[in-house]
């Protein structure tokens, strides 16, 4: 294998450097099969962590322009799909861990002492990176907190920690992705043009409207029932407050709406395709912690975690956790195609009704 570079050509061993990567596994320890099995695991989702913080860097970055260009939104699309792709396979890769009997991993554990995957920092890097926010961590907890304290007798930990204060200054993906959303030309009015205001607000009116009488249509007769009443108006409430919170309105969710209410208009092929992304991304994110749940359920039951966790009842509480919140809330709330509002200015989105 040849590449660029100082050293000119390269071997595949150079190149990947095995020498080096191949002594990582502390087989100087007299490790059995099942232990290395394990370690191995463990450094290659590591490997796939430092792979995902750079490709959701890139989005970041892109969504993070004053004016994203739209010839960058198919990268950014690119890079969620890889990243949900690997996700895709660590969700997998629990099912080698698997192989691991109880037994057989007992008889290692206790060598393991306090270390736990609760304490990488990559996984934190990523989850700030990605937006969670610690009030929708289990107990609300501060990830950081830990590296803090360790971070006055190690000089690693001091230079993790600082690094993932400055992560955390940082605008997240589903803070420069909402920014973004919020500029998108509603009925085609453009973001903080003369009278958008009046346009978004009517445009939300008229969806709210259509959405009631969605509801209404949707069970005939049985709306005299009390609590299907009761259900209809909770629904029609609980619309009209994810898109006028507080009374306010949310030009980032009216523009979400739009965009899946309207994804059919060449115009908006690619932000929704962006949006899918993301919720594809969550749902394997999601569905690797569950798997990592179940594995770790089925070697050592639901016994205290090696970090002094709950074990799998935290990692449970961990696949509930949600980030694009508003990309899965909007759902709820949209209507039949046939009942949404007119679309106005349709020639503005590429989109001819003739």
């Amino acid at each position: 294998m040849s590449g660029g570079g100082e050293s000119g050509n390269w071997t595949y061993g150079e190149y990947l450097q095995l020498s080096k990567l191949l002594t990582l596994q502390g087989e100087e320890r007299g490790i059995t099969n099942d232990e290395m099995h394990f370690i191995i695991v463990h450094q290659t989702f590591e490997l796939w962590f430092k792979q995902i913080i750079k490709e959701l860097g890139e989005v970041r970055d892109i969504l993070n322009q004053e004016q994203v260009p739209e010839h960058e939104i198919p990268r950014a699309v690119d890079h969620l799909t890889r990243t949900t792709e690997i996700f895709r396979l660590m969700a997998n890769q629990w099912g080698v861990l698997e192989t691991l009997t109880p037994q057989g991993f007992l008889a290692f554990r206790d060598g393991l002492g306090t270390a736990s995957g609760f304490e990488s920092y990559q996984m934190r890097e990523f989850e700030i990176l990605l937006g969670l926010q610690n009030e929708d961590r289990l107990g609300g907890m501060d990830p950081l907190e830990g590296f803090k304290k360790a971070a006055d007798k190690n000089k690693e930990t001091f230079q993790i920690y600082n690094k993932l204060k400055t992560v955390k200054k940082q605008k997240s993906l589903v803070k420069v992705l909402m920014d973004w959303i919020g500029r998108t030309p509603i009925m085609g009015s453009k973001f903080e043009s003369e009278g958008d205001d009046s346009v978004v607000n009517k445009y939300i009116e008229d969806h709210l409207e259509a959405h009631k009488k969605h509801g209404e249509n949707l069970y005939g007769d049985s709306i005299s029932n009390k609590k299907i009443s009761e259900r209809l108006s909770f629904s029609n409430n609980s619309a009209r407050e994810f898109l006028t919170p507080e009374g306010k309105i949310s030009r980032a969710r009216a523009g979400l709406l739009f965009i899946e209410s309207y994804r059919e208009l060449p115009l908006l092929t690619w932000p929704r395709k962006l949006i899918d992304g993301f919720v594809e991304l969550e749902e394997s994110i999601v569905k690797w912690r569950h798997s990592h749940a179940r594995m770790v359920e089925r070697i050592m039951g639901r016994r205290i975690g090696t970090g002094g966790t709950s074990g799998v009842d935290y990692l449970d509480a961990t696949s509930r956790y949600r980030i694009f919140k508003d990309l899965w809330g909007v759902r709820t709330i949209l209507i039949k195609p046939q009942n949404r509002p007119y679309l106005k200015n349709s020639e503005f989105y590429g989109y001819s009704s003739d």
